[in-house]
């Protein structure tokens, strides 16, 4: 494996070169029009226009992409996280094309990437499933039937999705009205799937998943669990490594059963087993996504690993590097998305960047894909950096985090740095015991607290 395409934009783009970089390997980065400025571009081996800014006229067009990696005689393709990391279509179609894709099998990414085929898989395994229908709704009406007998509030999500796209919490029979076509639209624009299911709401739930990786000899470990409750319109804003207030005993059972889910699919690369835990500590199997985790950095951090250097040896047939009982968690570790948006409406703030300090430091990770003189385009997620803070405790951690933001400073558009800071000193958040609803249960934030 001499040379790796990337297909993909942006920090996680920037993140995967600089491994190869330090192993010796060449990259291909491909761009759209809309991103020929950003540091990724000029970081790789290799870059190549890749078309107009629209996703769909550039990092998912896998015509396209196919085409480049066959000028640059590639080896390999990594997909990051988003766009095509989870399509089994251009899985396949790098495999007929004789290319590695960086990731698990065709089988499994399409098994796994339908919500409603990994519900029933884990079914099968044992693994507990939060109740819900077990197939695609066929209409609206069957939805609001579905959701009147299970009570509610429900989950209406697409079974396709993922990164809190596609989904939509439903209190009464209106809200479901209101939500299925636009859903089902959103989800055929985003993952070419307009299938859709409902799922019973766990309230006050946290949402806890488990990096896990296998290899194709049949060996699956776990790199212990991340808290992910902290959460806007489904989307994560804060994670960490490991979760504070569940039991040694929860830790140990939800592990073991990220373990078996992936053993019991075959499951070969990175991936992460999704739950959520109610409060009795009953954890519910809600997804497992088949690619690099936006907050990967967290584990790395509490492991001392590079994630992408293990999912390049797997790729390459090789066994996992440690066995089970070599993976050590030592310190804690968050980390703070973040995003170009209001900080109070959260909506997101395409612009200029005219000032950018994210300075790196000592226990200070920055993964990034812009910086100073950049633009925010409306095209992509808003997520412009993720700021990972790690210490020995996780009051440490928190410490270090308020000292790193009360100097962090971004300014030409709006982010949500400001409501990072407060979120921090919440009572809620320092005492570890937080869960979904904790960002929508807030009091509502004036602009004059965030200043």
């Amino acid at each position: 494996m001499q040379k790796i395409l990337i297909a993909n934009r942006g920090e996680i783009a920037e993140r995967i070169i600089r491994t190869c970089n330090r192993l010796g390997i060449e990259t291909v980065a491909v761009y759209s029009e809309a991103d020929k400025d950003l540091p990724y571009v000029q970081l790789a081996t290799h870059a190549r226009h890749i078309g107009e800014p629209p996703p769909q006229k550039s990092y998912l067009n896998i015509e396209r992409l196919l085409e480049i990696a066959k000028e640059e005689n590639v080896d390999a393709v990594h997909p990051g996280y988003g766009f095509l990391s989870e399509n089994g279509e251009f899985s396949e179609a790098l495999q007929k094309a004789g290319l590695v894709f960086i990731g698990p099998s065709v089988e499994v990414i399409k098994l796994m990437g339908d919500k409603l085929s990994s519900r029933r898989a884990m079914i099968q395994a044992g693994v507990p499933v939060v109740p819900g229908s077990e197939r695609p709704l066929e209409s609206l009406e069957e939805a609001c039937q579905l959701a009147e007998e299970m009570g509610f509030p429900v989950m209406l999500k697409a079974s396709g999705g993922g990164g809190g796209i596609g989904m939509h919490r439903c209190e009464t029979i209106q809200d479901i009205e209101n939500t299925f076509e636009q859903t089902k639209k959103r989800a055929k624009a985003y993952f070419k799937n307009e299938d859709m299911f409902i799922e019973k709401y766990v309230g006050n739930a946290k949402h806890i998943e488990v990096q896990i990786f296998g290899d194709a000899h049949g060996n699956v470990v776990h790199m212990y669990e991340r808290n992910c409750s902290v959460q806007r319109r489904n989307q994560k804003v804060i994670e960490e490594a490991q979760s504070p207030a569940i039991s040694d005993e929860a830790r140990m059972k939800i592990c073991e059963a990220a373990v078996k889910a992936a053993k019991t699919v075959q499951y070969v690369n990175a991936g992460t087993v999704e739950f959520i835990m109610d409060e009795q500590e009953n954890f519910y199997f809600l997804e497992m996504n088949t690619r690099l985790q936006v907050e990967h950095p967290v584990t790395e951090s509490i492991t001392g690993l590079d994630l992408v250097e293990w999912q390049l040896l797997v790729s390459k047939g090789n066994a996992l590097p440690l066995t089970q009982e070599e993976i050590i968690s030592n310190g804690h570790s968050i980390e703070l998305r973040l995003y170009a948006e209001d900080p109070v409406t959260f909506f997101p703030s395409p612009g200029q960047i005219t000032t950018w300090h994210l300075p790196e430091e000592e226990g200070v990770r920055i993964d990034s894909g812009y910086g100073p003189d950049l633009k925010v385009t409306p095209f992509y997620d808003p997520m412009i950096a993720k700021i990972i803070i790690t210490d020995e405790t996780r009051e440490q951690t928190i410490a270090r985090a308020k000292q790193y933001l009360a100097k962090a400073l971004v300014t030409g558009i709006k982010t949500n740095l400001p409501f990072l800071r407060h979120v921090l000193e919440t009572e809620e958040f320092q005492a570890g015991n937080y869960h979904t609803g904790f960002i929508q249960n807030m009091e509502p934030i004036t602009k004059n607290q965030l200043l």
